[in-house]
């Protein structure tokens, strides 16, 4: 294994722990009882400790471990939970955070000269909570000698910890340094003593240059617990042989660990006394009492036969043994992979489907039945795959819903308002790439939540409302989109105040009163903010224009529905995927359009009584509902006198429908969007391009907009076409 990819491997899985520990903390400060969450804690403080060791990052040992140390007197019931212990703690995964970014950074010790007075901040504060001296307790010996053997038997005189090593045959090739490991015990204590074995190295035309074959006997001493060392080597536990003695354990435990190593027995002895973790004494008598125990009993018969362990403890043991085998088999069966593989993936899959495409195109020609049925049953087989395909890079939205849990509990406390976040629909799932774009006018949308919408406590008290305010991320799937919302309980939108600054900034004639959609479209002009004072928080009016941008970007929209003293809802809908859509193919004249299928409601044909009609209205009555209609071949400029058949695509979106009128219902196909040039990507109505079968460009309509249009045009606020129709032509031939 590369060490750069394995040292890639542990930052993100350690960005992975940080924000399990801040989520944990968060439910911490809500329920300080918890003890599921301090272990979650613990384990995540513990576990990037012990990973930073084997890469010899000593600056987030040192740190991780005065955190570990704290959060031991936690999980004792030592420390107490108090808000203060939660901020600080937030503190140092921010730390931690920031210490692996100077990992990444060209030039470390400066990284690090940054953030070192931070970090020293937050070790006095750890400081304080651990003690006087600002160290953690140092772990009791155990017990003397003379307890000892009352309850187990004689044990030896030694004062050290014995640590016997067999290292795996795979262990280097998993991109693992066995001296790493030794080096951060040392760390830990003292390492008094080391035998180095090599007896499990094969004749040299037989070794494997890639394999390890070391084992090691140490003698260690120091103040810690025996879970603290076999953490060590927690990275090891999988492929190692790892046994670990106790000071003065019993000289019976020494024989037992002679017996079960490979190596010569005798020599084994001879090591340990030399090495001084026994005396040739206490060698002998160990073998004098095995000699005379029947060699054939097996240690859990012993402990039964003498009643120290009862039969159900074994079974126990071994069912817990069991569990952790299915635990680490449910691990084991899934596998990292870098996003630009998947990228390159969903990339050939779309090539597949176009080849796909022009091979049924291409059998559908030749008139053979055998070719048409081969060139369907290959055509399922590519739907097939690309489904699978794009599911991989399906995820949930919860992760990124999580991560504004510390943005409310802050920007909340810097404000001095209390929120309550609610997350709901976090099993929602949406492409990678998606995510990755919203997080940013999702963090937009949640400040302005927190600052503009949700009032102070003693303003909430007046109106009779909960001193704590109440924010809400929700997500769905609707109509082949996914939907999320930002809700507060709020004022809602303040119409007069937006008016006013509205009518200050010249945005609105004055007399004139505006409807609450244009007050919505007021405050996502650029520039734009009713804040009287600008803060870090807010007042530059740099927020919900760029919201729209950027959800618009995305081929999505945002609409807004507020209550004055309620509060108010945000909602962008976007598209579930970037890459492959399924779509319904239409024509007008001799060019081709593409709708996505998933806002195609019905299909049905424009009489002749009413194509006059409807040249003049914009509207048909469809089963008693005003359906607005869209002349594709207006709305494109497209010339030349239409069919004598024409059809219309009736188009939900948003709970709002539309029909688009065009010549030729051409059916479903599978779409693969190609991204406009620079030239056309702000073309109105038009979202992207597409490879037909033939191999000719097909436009992607901009279904929200268009539908947007024909309802606004219904309601006689009117709207403008798109821009020049010749370009989309021309743009259709290239």
């Amino acid at each position: 294994m590369n060490l750069a990819m394995a040292q890639q491997t542990y930052i993100v899985e350690s960005r992975e722990l940080l924000r399990d520990m801040e989520s944990a903390l968060l439910r911490l400060e809500k329920a300080p009882r918890d003890p599921e969450a301090i272990t979650a804690i613990f384990r995540a403080a513990h576990t990037i400790k012990g990973s930073s060791g084997a890469f010899n990052f000593d600056a987030i040992v040192e740190f991780t471990h005065a955190m570990e140390s704290l959060l031991e007197q936690i999980r004792s019931g030592r420390t107490p939970i108090d808000g203060g212990l939660i901020a600080l703690l937030l503190g140092c995964g921010d730390h931690v955070s920031s210490l692996l970014d100077c990992l990444a950074a060209d030039d470390r010790k400066t990284a690090f000269e940054r953030i070192r007075e931070t970090g020293e901040g937050l070790l006095a504060g750890l400081s304080a909570y651990l003690g006087s001296e600002g160290v953690p307790q140092k772990v009791e010996q155990p017990a003397p000698a003379a307890a000892v053997e009352q309850i187990g038997g004689p044990t030896v005189a030694s004062d050290g910890w014995h640590i016997s090593l067999r290292f795996g045959r795979n262990v280097l090739r998993n991109g693992l340094d066995p001296l790493s490991f030794i080096r951060y015990l040392g760390s830990l204590g003292k390492i008094t003593e080391v035998t180095t074995l090599f007896d499990a190295m094969p004749e040299a035309a037989d070794m494997d240059p890639e394999s390890c074959y070391l084992g090691m006997e140490l003698n260690f001493t120091g103040a810690v617990a025996k879970e603290t060392i076999a953490d060590v080597f927690e990275y090891l536990r999988d492929d190692c042989a790892i046994r670990i003695l106790p000071p003065h354990s019993r000289i019976s435990d020494y024989i037992d660990l002679i017996n079960t190593l490979p190596e010569d027995k005798a020599r084994l002895g001879e090591l340990l006394v030399k090495s001084g973790a026994l005396t040739h004494r206490e060698l002998e008598d160990g073998l004098r009492v095995q000699r005379e125990t029947d060699a054939g009993r097996k240690i859990g018969e012993i402990l039964v036969g003498q009643g120290a362990v009862q039969n159900e403890l074994v079974d126990a043991a071994l069912e817990k043994q069991d569990l952790i085998k299915k635990s680490k088999a449910i691990e084991s069966s899934f596998v990292r992979v870098r996003a630009d593989k998947l990228d390159e993936l969903i990339t050939l899959v779309g090539e597949l489907v176009i080849a796909s495409a022009g091979t049924a195109l291409a059998a559908r020609g030749t008139a053979d039945a055998e070719t048409i049925e081969a060139a369907s049953t290959t055509g399922r087989m590519v739907e097939e795959v690309r489904d699978r395909a794009l599911k991989l890079r399906m995820v949930p939205i919860g992760e990124t819903f999580t991560r504004f849990s510390r943005l409310a509990r802050d920007l909340g406390r810097e404000l001095g308002k209390d929120i309550e976040l609610e997350l709901t629909g976090t099993e929602t799932e949406l492409d990678k790439s998606m995510v990755e774009k919203i997080a940013d006018p999702l963090m937009h949308l949640v400040r302005n939540a927190i600052d503009h919408g949700i009032e102070s406590a003693e303003l909430r008290k007046e109106r009779g409302k909960p001193a704590a305010g109440r924010l809400h991320l929700h997500a769905y799937h609707d109509s082949g989109s996914i939907v999320v919302e930002v809700s507060d309980d709020g004022g809602g939108l303040d119409r007069k105040k937006i008016i006013a600054r509205a009518l200050e900034r010249g945005l609105l004639p004055a007399g004139q009163t505006p409807s609450d959609e244009e007050v919505q479209r007021l405050i996502m002009q650029p520039g734009f903010s009713t804040a009287k004072t600008v803060s870090n928080i807010s007042g530059r009016g740099v927020g919900m224009d760029v919201v729209k941008r950027n959800v618009e970007s995305l081929r999505g929209t945002l609409s807004i529905d507020s209550a004055e003293g309620k509060g108010t809802t945000m909602a962008m809908r976007l598209p579930l995927t970037l890459a492959i859509i399924e779509g319904f193919l239409v024509g007008v004249d001799r060019y081709s359009y593409v709708v996505p299928l998933e806002m195609v409601v019905e299909c049905l044909e424009l009489s002749t009584e009413d194509r006059a009609r409807v040249s003049e209205s914009g509207y048909i009555n469809l089963r008693g509902e005003v359906l607005p209609l869209l002349r594709l071949r207006d709305v494109f400029e497209v010339t030349g006198d239409s069919g004598k058949r024409e059809n219309i695509v009736v188009v939900n979106y948003g709970g709002q429908r539309a029909g688009f009128v065009v010549d030729a219902l051409l059916g479903e196909f599978q779409t693969v969007i190609k991204p406009l040039g620079r030239l056309f990507e702000r073309l109105s109505g038009i979202s992207g391009s597409t490879i037909l079968a033939n191999g000719e460009v097909a436009l992607i309509l901009d279904a929200p907009a268009l539908v947007q249009r024909a309802v606004a045009a219904e309601s006689n606020q009117g709207f403008s076409k798109a821009e020049s129709g010749a370009a989309l032509i021309a743009a259709s031939k290239d």
